[in-house]
């Protein structure tokens, strides 16, 4: 080869322009999701030189470069040989990140099992126990899992794909991930705050569980009889057949019908100290042992979660398997209960007239909303943290399928000891099942004081309770700290501690209301308001955002980008039509229904469900107050201009600029 000439050509096909002294290789190697752009090398005048190209990603919004190739280029007489010299750690560590091409530095879960423990955690809680069994029982036994599947495939299964696979996509948190769609930036903002709200009442029940393991540990259990301070002349536990009694100068029969149990009396009268105030506006002093089981509850949240995923991801080994154990030990011992089979029977018992009334498809279809978990920003966090290529599908179907046979499972459990109160007691079953905090505070803790090592029982018990309740409660806040942190990475990225603290102990100050002598009015107000319309809202909006304005074919590219296939008809369908009916449908029918707040025999003031509204509202205002200041401050110099904008990812702006309006074409809505 004469090296006078201008150009020349490897038999590798690179050419060489030797007037510049530069190499341009024509090919590279490519990654998943872009290519290595060599950039050209020098020759110096010993007509050898290295140069340090770069794995690059073409993908719009990923900006970042993976680690340097390393290519020597030597002149010699005749020819030009390029020896590629990779750096074959550096690329093997950067493949083994599977960042999707980010180069974000965004921390990964430790290990696979993590994430779905986390995930399982997060969607199997206390509702399972104290919420499903019920529903199960009251809406025709077996004959709800017709609807309660239904729902499941329709709603429930699209939904936590749908949010799943964003997170991991986008790997951001709840609020920046919007960025998809700017005119709905306000739902990340909505989605944190029901998360924040729901930790104000969901730890104090963790607290109030914390206080039954403490007192747990004696002899003899303290509800088991009326022979304490707190108790009143109308408890009854089972020492006598009936008796008169004065109860403010009127006398009053006492027997099992009419007393109140001692379990009953321990929880309204010891916990909580309800006696002390007279409704909502009365909340009086704090319950101070109560204020420092919830201390105790929000420091172990602190030291799970201020490490983020790392930390958490290893605390789920114990909270997330513990209650399956538990729930295990208690089967086998509550169907050794004389009645246990009776309450089974009654639970499974199916009441195919029942699927005629509308109350039964209602209650599937908000049940397993609530118990997949959506709408609380979690999934969008846990998954962020996911291997860019993790099989998001495979766990999506792993999760729900635990979630929805754990609810079923612990429906034996308390429906073997339902069915020994029963029997114990002379009355229906009816009669003694109930759901909610009245389940596993008033009627379970009953039954356990009657069984051998009571103590024992009573432990393992609530020790369930409290790791059923730190998953959730893990998962809520980690959707509040993984969407500010990801919305002013600057500010927080590397302070994650702070702003933990931050906002853990701005949930414990808020918390101090539902733990006074009247908190537990606040609870009721915050557990009906904080995420209930507001969080139908939210997802129905998420729902339809992804679904309608980002479009079908950008997430069924994002997700065959992830997965290597296509997701099938049958989930496109369900996002781009049944999802969005079946949240509209919730959403509404959650509105009709709506009845005035009470609490046993109290009629919330209308200040009091004024109250509880507005702070369903303050969550929900959120989104058009967002949507109107972006149109009032984006560009765009007319309506159609404005709204081109505010319907497109920000990533496709130029776009827009340059007239290329993909959402304004018909193709955009109407494919699938």
């Amino acid at each position: 080869m004469d090296l006078n000439s201008d150009k020349t050509t490897t038999p590798s096909g690179s050419q060489h322009d030797l007037a510049n002294n530069s190499v341009k290789p024509q090919s590279g190697f490519a990654d998943h999701r872009g290519g290595f752009d060599n950039q050209g090398a020098n020759l110096n005048d010993s007509h050898t030189t290295t140069s340090g190209g770069s794995v690059s990603n073409d993908e719009p919004g990923h900006n970042s470069t993976m680690p340097a190739i390393e290519m020597k280029v030597t002149a010699r007489e005749k020819d030009v040989v390029l020896e590629l010299d990779t750096a074959i750690k550096e690329v093997e560590v950067a493949f083994e990140a599977d960042d999707g091409g980010t180069g974000d530095g965004r921390e990964t879960w430790g290990g696979k099992v993590d994430f779905l423990l986390s995930v399982i955690g997060f969607a199997v809680d206390l509702a399972n126990v104290w919420r499903f069994p019920y529903l199960v029982y009251r809406n025709g036994g077996g004959a709800f899992l017709i609807p309660y599947v239904i729902f499941l495939i329709f709603g429930g299964l699209p939904m936590l794909y749908m949010e799943l696979a964003m997170g991991q996509y986008f790997r951001q948190g709840a609020i920046s991930v919007w960025d998809i769609c700017p005119l709905f930036q306000g739902l990340g903002w909505a989605v944190v705050l029901i998360a924040w709200y729901v930790a104000f009442y969901y730890n104090v029940i963790i607290a109030w569980s914390l206080y039954y393991l403490i007192s747990s540990f004696t002899s003899s259990l303290p509800w088991k009889d009326c022979q304490n301070e707190w108790n009143t002349p109308v408890c009854y536990d089972g020492s006598f057949n009936e008796s008169w009694v004065s109860v403010d100068d009127k006398a009053f029969l006492v027997n099992s019908t009419t007393g109140s149990s001692p379990a009953q009396e321990f929880y309204e009268r010891n916990v909580l100290e309800m006696h002390l105030s007279e409704g909502l506006h009365d909340l009086v002093g704090l319950k101070w042992q109560l204020v420092l089981c919830l201390m105790a509850v929000m420091v172990v949240v602190y030291f799970s979660l201020w490490k983020g995923v790392k930390s958490s991801g290893k605390v789920v080994w114990v909270t997330a398997t513990l209650p399956y154990i538990v729930l295990t030990i208690l089967l086998i011992h509550g169907c050794t209960l004389p009645g246990s089979l009776k309450g089974i029977e009654y639970y499974l018992r199916p009441d195919f007239s029942r699927l005629l009334a509308a109350q039964v498809w209602i209650d599937a279809a908000i049940q397993i909303f609530y118990s997949i978990g959506a709408g609380f920003g979690v999934h969008l966090a846990y998954a962020s943290y996911n291997k860019f290529h993790n099989n998001i599908y495979r766990d999506v179907l792993f999760t729900s399928a635990v979630n929805c046979v754990t609810s079923f499972f612990a429906g034996f459990v308390v429906f073997a000891v339902l069915g020994y109160i029963s029997m114990r007691t002379g009355k229906d079953i009816q009669d003694v099942a109930t759901e909610g905090p009245g389940l596993v505070f008033v009627v379970y803790p009953e039954a356990i004081a009657t069984m051998q090592g009571s103590t024992f029982w009573s432990i393992i018990f609530y020790l369930m309770l409290i790791t059923l309740g730190l998953d959730s409660s893990f998962g809520g806040l980690e959707a509040v700290i993984s969407g500010i942190t990801d919305k002013f990475p600057r500010q927080f990225r590397h302070r994650r501690e702070l702003l933990t603290l931050l906002v853990v102990l701005s949930v414990f100050l808020f918390a101090l209301f539902n733990v006074t002598y009247g908190g537990i009015y606040m609870f009721v107000l915050q557990e009906r308001f904080a995420a209930g319309a507001s969080l139908l809202f939210v997802v129905m909006l998420e729902a339809i955002g992804i679904s309608w304005l980002y479009g079908i074919d950008n997430f069924k590219d994002n997700i065959r980008e992830m997965l290597g296939f296509t997701p099938g008809i049958w989930w496109r369908l369900c996002w781009k039509t049944f999802g969005p009916l079946f949240l509209v449908f919730i959403f509404v029918v959650s509105l009709a229904l709506s009845e005035p707040l009470t609490y046993g025999d109290y009629l919330y003031p209308a200040w009091g469900q004024a109250l509880g509204w507005l702070l369903s509202l303050s969550s929900m205002i959120v989104v058009p107050a967002f949507a109107v200041y972006n149109v009032a401050t984006f560009e765009g110099d007319s309506w159609k201009m404005k709204l081109a904008f505010l319907i497109t990812p920000i990533k496709d702006h130029d776009d827009v600029r340059k007239g290329k309006i993909v959402r304004f074409e018909r193709k955009h809505w109407l494919s699938i």
